[in-house]
């Protein structure tokens, strides 16, 4: 019998902008957990991904919205002069 797994996508999920800066903010759970992943998404798709899970999708955005009023949009941004090869 085949485990069809649904991912659940919170309501909060959607873009995120800030100082005229836009990221995406992915906020879902698996339908057999009970955690909520947290991941956002720069303007080049650069994820940053926590690796702990939250009790609700209210407390993924929260944290979310911390680490905006602490360290700033520019905390999910990949800084221009950064050179991947």
């Amino acid at each position: 019998m085949a485990n069809d797994l649904e991912i659940i996508e919170s309501p909060l999920s959607g873009e995120f902008t800030r100082d005229g800066f836009t990221v995406l903010v992915e906020i879902y759970r698996l339908s057999d957990r009970d955690g909520w992943a947290l991941e956002v998404a720069d303007q080049d798709k650069i994820w940053t991904i926590w690796n702990e899970l939250f009790d609700t999708d209210q407390a993924a955005f929260s944290e979310f919205t911390r680490t905006v009023e602490a360290d700033g949009i520019s905390a999910f941004l990949r800084p221009a002069s950064e050179d991947l090869h």
